[in-house]
């Protein structure tokens, strides 16, 4: 998927946050800079504890920066309580009023605003039908499933209509089927509406598959962003790849860089080009990323040769575990036809080709 042209509506500019004091400080984010465009749905992910929900509720004013800049639109909203912020977040509880019905939820955000009976009535009814609600207006949220009280608290947020929607794991609470139809919701409601969604997560699919850029973050800092296909296709760093859906690392020496290409040389022998990150030079050792689906098994002899371990069937792929002779693990994934097995068997010696573009050389 492309970048998104635009101006930004959100910048970070390193912003750092400290908890505690003296020798019990935590640094939460350390010197974190990002740039958010106007219209993007903008997905921050990483692992419990890399400081994403910190920089989240520093954007919707829960909490002050210790040092650096945010601002909105140009406007630095650092020192702005969150009621003067023109930002909403719906968390991952969805704080609901179950005395109230689906429409007086919705309505709240706009009373406590202060707007005209008659405009909360027009307001409600294109928040309900936005979010497909409209025959459960007059139902408690406490007689509604877990998705359906979710749509609500989505309505009542975009209702004042914020510049910035703010997303806390928002789906994180639902089952998997209803998670996944959740997902297509929220990025329809992302486009129908035309406003900037910053999105929490610690689910890696579920950032690839409703974000325009992922910003990645680990210890307090952002590793990387680019697009779903950047991120999973060329991770910069070895914990990007990590983290980011299933892989293989391999070690290699490096005989040269060209053009973004890197010849490297892999154990078994056999010399593979590597692609590079741009301004960065490897060392004489470095290691190689290759994602299971850019590998080929082979009965002759390949990049790689190794030993059939093991054979994982998921329905729509097989996962054939090798041993290679080097030692190394590596996992080649086959889509699976409508013939029985991947045509190979456990204990079978094997060879592994590696494409062209397969393989990206990392920065540990």
């Amino acid at each position: 998927m492309p970048d998104k042209p635009g101006r930004n509506a959100i910048e970070v500019v390193d912003v750092s946050k400290i908890f505690g004091s003296g020798e019990g400080q935590v640094a939460a984010l350390d010197t974190v800079s990002v740039s958010i465009r106007e219209n993007e749905f903008f997905t921050l992910l990483g692992p419990s504890g890399c400081g994403k929900t910190t920089l989240l509720r520093l954007i919707a004013g829960f909490d002050f920066p210790t040092a650096g800049e945010i601002l909105l639109y140009g406007q630095d909203i650092a020192p702005l309580p969150p009621f003067k912020r023109p930002v909403n977040t719906v968390f991952q509880s969805y704080a609901l009023f179950p005395h109230m019905t689906v429409a007086d939820n919705i309505g709240f955000g706009l009373e406590m605003l202060g707007k005209p009976k008659a405009q909360i009535k027009v307001r409600v009814a294109e928040m309900l039908k936005l979010v497909k609600m409209e025959a459960l207006a007059g139902r408690r949220t406490s007689q509604i499933s877990g998705g359906q009280q979710q749509r609500v608290a989505l309505a009542r947020a975009l209702a004042p209509q914020p510049k910035v929607l703010l997303l806390d794991e928002p789906l994180s609470a639902l089952d998997y089927k209803l998670r996944k139809e959740m997902q297509i919701e929220l990025k329809r409601l992302q486009h129908e509406t035309g406003i900037t969604f910053i999105f929490v997560t610690h689910d890696q699919e579920e950032a690839l598959t409703m974000s325009d850029r992922i910003a990645v973050m680990s210890s307090g800092k952002i590793l990387q962003v680019g697009s779903p296909w950047d991120i999973y296709d060329k991770p910069a760093e070895r914990f990007v790849a990590d983290f980011i859906g299933e892989t293989n690392f391999l070690t290699a020496a490096i005989a040269g860089v060209s053009d973004g290409k890197a010849q490297a040389t892999l154990k078994s022998g056999a010399t593979i080009n590597a692609t590079v990150a741009e301004g960065f030079q490897p060392k004489d050792k470095a290691t190689i990323v290759v994602r299971p689906e850019h590998a080929k098994l082979t009965a002759a002899k390949g990049d790689l040769s190794g030993t059939v371990e093991n054979i994982v069937y998921f329905g729509t792929d097989t996962h054939i575990q090798v041993r290679l002779d080097s030692g190394e693990a590596f996992t080649v994934r086959q889509q699976n036809t409508r013939s029985a097995g991947c045509g190979f068997e456990q204990g079978e010696k094997v060879g592994i080709a590696i494409g062209n573009d397969a393989a990206q050389v990392l920065r540990d």
